[in-house]
Parts: structure tokens; C-alpha cells; sequence
């Protein structure tokens, strides 16, 4: 497990510690069942993004800020080289935090790589109305907001207030890669 996973680990087992709940309360809020959440804050595996996403939501937090939470701080120039990647282990979803929230600015951006013949489902917003804008810069998506979906293609942009759940699903035959900008 690289440094970030260890350290993401640690920082989901204080925010469980910090709310003073059990891993059996959190298991319930969540709906990620308590095994899981032992064997994620020991470092024994990684989670995955719909867990990390369940997470965020029970948390309360948005799932930059919980990654803003286990780096370093930063000055205002954000080098590729130093910009955190996290890669889902099931579905190989990337997600490059290309500009990281930070205490003094309510907005983060997101690169975000999803292979072809992919589906990730979200089943909260960690804040009701988080504002999104998301820019696709290649390939093809379908998004699902509110029971509605969206197709999108390279240049499209989609601004939305999340007020639940979410999906991203992406052809059999492309994948996609977008700029997602969260204003907190």
C-alpha cells in the first residue's frame, strides 16, 4: 500500500473516531458493511470509489476535501508531478486532484479517466446542492443527476447542483476524461 492509501486509511479511522462511532454505526450510515470498513482503516485494502463515495456521505465531506485531509499542505502552484493520483482498484477509475481545496479557497478542480464500458453510481451528495461543473475533454459520457441523463461529448460542459445520488457510465467503445470543478 502506497503512502496516500496508508494515510487515507488513517484519516477514515479518525473521522469514524472523531464522531464517536463504531465501525457497526458507521456500517449502518453507509452502507458499507463492517468488515470492509475494519479492513480499509488497518490498510489491508483499498476502497474502492462507490465505497469512498458511500463514505463521503456519511461523513458529511466531499470526497476532495477527505483527500485534502490526508495531503500536505501546499502553496499556490500545484505541479503535475505533485499532484495526488488515486486509482480505483476495481474499475480502474483515475482521479488527478489537479487543484486541491484548501482552507482559504471553496473550490477544487478534478481530472478524472474512466475506461470504456464503465458504470459508477453514487448514491449520495456528501452536501445537498454541492455545485459541479463538469467539462469533458475526450471521449463519451453518459451522466444520470435527479433521474435525468445527460450525454456528453469532448467539449461539453454540464453545471448541476448534486441533491442525491449520481451515475457515471461511459459506451462499450470509448472512455472518457473530464475536468469536474467543485465549488464547496
Amino acid at each position: 500500500m502506497d503512502e496516500i492509501e496508508t494515510r487515507l486509511a488513517h484519516r477514515l479511522a479518525s473521522l469514524r473516531s472523531e464522531r464517536g462511532w463504531s465501525l457497526d454505526e458507521l456500517a449502518q450510515k453507509s452502507a458499507v458493511s463492517r468488515a470492509s470498513l475494519s479492513r480499509i482503516e488497518k490498510g489491508e485494502v483499498s476502497p474502492t470509489a462507490s465505497v469512498l463515495g458511500k463514505l463521503c456521505v456519511a461523513f458529511g465531506v466531499t470526497l476532495s476535501r477527505l483527500m485534502q485531509m490526508v495531503e500536505d499542505d501546499f502553496g499556490p502552484l500545484v505541479m503535475r508531478a505533485d499532484q495526488e493520483v488515486w486509482t480505483d482498484p476495481d474499475t480502474g477509475y483515475r482521479r488527478r486532484l489537479v487543484s486541491p481545496t484548501s482552507k482559504q479557497l471553496s473550490g477544487e478542480v478534478i481530472e478524472v479517466v474512466i475506461g470504456p464500458d464503465q458504470r459508477i453510481e453514487y448514491d449520495g451528495s456528501p452536501r445537498d446542492g454541492l455545485e459541479h461543473h463538469l467539462v469533458m475533454l475526450e471521449g463519451a459520457l453518459a451522466m444520470q443527476i435527479d433521474g435525468q441523463t445527460h450525454k456528453l461529448g469532448a467539449g461539453d460542459c454540464l453545471r448541476y447542483l448534486l441533491r442525491g445520488g449520481n451515475v457515471f457510465q461511459t459506451p462499450s467503445d470509448q472512455g472518457a476524461k473530464y475536468h469536474l470543478f467543485i465549488i464547496d
